[in-house]
């Protein structure tokens, strides 16, 4: 598939389509079951001319609103997950109930972004959703909102659903949302013209865009457009649009706004540092072991290290950080933060001559390094 062109999108034979809050839920927080059937209605569609289709979903939360007894999404973590864990239920019911009139099952996955950044549990991820899709089964994926945190106040299904696109190797990723596509504005400021194609995500770095999401959701465009930086990273391209019109989007006609590939498939490894795994500390280094980094060749040896941030054991993401401050790099560091105070500042053959052999390795190796910004998205403005 060319993955340049929104024009290849019919004949992609596996797409991730990301639902929204906003595109399945009432007002009232009650389940829009009319809106979720006509999206279901559009998937089988598509799963009955040959494709695949991953579908990830956000939503239970919003449907535990209404059985819950409340009038509106609660802010307090401990009723966002009492309603996760009413509505998980309704939610995946709901999709069954829809896909069975075409004949479809469907397997419900509870993922969190962790899932996607251990290795362990990356693995288990791929071969259980993969088998689902060989047996002819629909994925249903959803965030565990009953158990998360961080996730719930930052919307981050739409960074799950880059996730799991790479997880089972996407042609295509679609985001459904509220609005139609970016739009060179705010779309409620009068004259916001609507973006249609974006070959480079540095091309729209200055657009102006809300961090907000709708009354039922929690992500708003600036969590859309980190999904698609991880997503377009990964080689896979996307298309943002509003939910009423995603049989358009996947028949490759103009609407929403198409995103093109921005690099080739990356390892899952990288792509977990870079994108899935949060720093647990921050190492400070020199001004000469800054410029080794982001030369792209160098380890992060221990001479280059001035000083520690954080708790963190060996094996976990840590933020490289440059002498003014500015993060350059993520890896995963080979010492704990209590070894590392010991060793910093000090040549290998120092640590080798007191130390022995084992503590004259490098902190960060070369291959479990990502420079920060590659092929990434420079920070958009952010309307307050």
């Amino acid at each position: 598939m060319n993955a340049r062109t929104r024009s290849a999108l019919p004949a992609a034979r596996r797409v991730v389509v990301k639902i929204g809050s906003s595109s399945l839920t009432r007002p009232d927080g009650h389940l829009d079951l009319d809106a979720l059937r006509a999206l279901v209605d559009v998937l089988a569609a598509r799963r009955a001319a040959g494709g695949e289709v991953v579908v990830v979903t956000s939503g239970a939360i919003a449907a535990g609103i209404g059985p819950a007894g409340l009038t509106s999404r609660p802010r307090d973590l401990a009723t966002m997950q009492a309603c996760a864990m009413l509505g998980q239920g309704e939610l995946v019911a709901r999709y069954s109930e829809a896909f069975a009139r075409h004949g479809i099952r469907v397997g419900q996955a509870l993922l969190t972004a962790e899932d996607t950044v251990r290795r362990a549990r990356y693995r288990n991820a791929q071969r259980s959703l993969e088998k689902l899709l060989a047996l002819g089964v629909v994925p249903v994926v959803n965030e565990n909102d009953a158990v998360t945190v961080d996730e719930l106040r930052f919307g981050d299904n739409d960074r799950l659903a880059a996730l799991v696109s790479h997880l089972v190797r996407a042609d295509a990723m679609v985001l459904l949302t509220d609005v139609d596509g970016l739009h060179d504005a705010p779309p409620s400021r009068p004259g916001a013209r609507r973006i249609g194609h974006v070959e480079d995500l540095a091309d729209v770095a200055g657009v102006e865009v809300t961090a907000r999401g709708s009354a039922v959701g929690t992500g708003g465009m600036v969590t859309k457009l980190e999904s698609v930086r991880i997503a377009t990273s990964a080689g896979v391209p996307v298309v943002l649009t509003a939910a009423g019109r995603v049989a358009d989007a996947l028949a490759g006609r103009d609407v929403g706004t198409f995103f093109a590939a921005g690099g080739r498939r990356t390892t899952a490894r990288r792509l977990w540092i870079a994108h899935a795994a949060r720093p647990e500390g921050r190492l400070h280094l020199d001004a000469g072991a800054a410029r080794a980094v982001l030369g792209g060749r160098a380890s992060l040896l221990p001479a280059g290290i001035t000083r520690v941030e954080g708790d963190f054991e060996a094996g976990d993401p840590v933020e490289l950080v440059a002498p003014d401050g500015t993060g350059v790099a993520r890896g995963l560091v080979a010492y704990g933060s209590g070894e590392i105070p010991t060793l910093q500042g000090r040549s290998t053959y120092e640590l080798r001559a007191e130390l022995g052999e084992g503590y004259d390795r490098e902190v960060v190796h070369r291959d479990d390094l990502v420079l920060e910004g590659r092929n990434g998205l420079s920070s958009p403005t952010t309307a307050s």
